[in-house]
């Protein structure tokens, strides 16, 4: 399945509207924000990395971990009314402009 921005900042919404307490505080989802990304790169860390996982620690996608990361960075957003889209246009647009003869160009064939 393929989402927009927009249908996964509208299907967290849904999911977080039935609850009372709804989103979080901003220092809440940082701290939240933090610590799914910390999960992240020790998944990263027992794939990729020297440090192999123990024995009774339960095998965990890398996927699983990236969509946490997405979650709760979605509801941070939804928390502060940013459009994800529009966000990401703007880092796009930065990151091209300055980065644009940063590195080396792969030779078109």
């Amino acid at each position: 399945m393929e989402y927009t921005t927009q249908d996964i900042q509208k299907r967290v919404d849904n999911y977080i509207s039935q609850f009372k307490e709804g989103y979080f505080s901003p220092l809440s989802l940082q701290a939240r924000l933090t610590e799914e990304v910390g999960e992240m790169a020790r998944e990263v860390n027992h794939r990729y990395g020297e440090k192999p996982k123990k024995k009774t620690e339960k095998d965990k996608a890398l996927e699983e971990e990236l969509g946490d990361v997405i979650f709760v960075l979605t509801c941070f957003a939804n928390s502060l009314d940013i459009d994800l889209s529009e966000a990401f246009e703007q880092s796009m647009s930065k990151i091209e402009t300055r980065d644009k003869d940063r590195w080396t160009k792969k030779e078109e064939e």
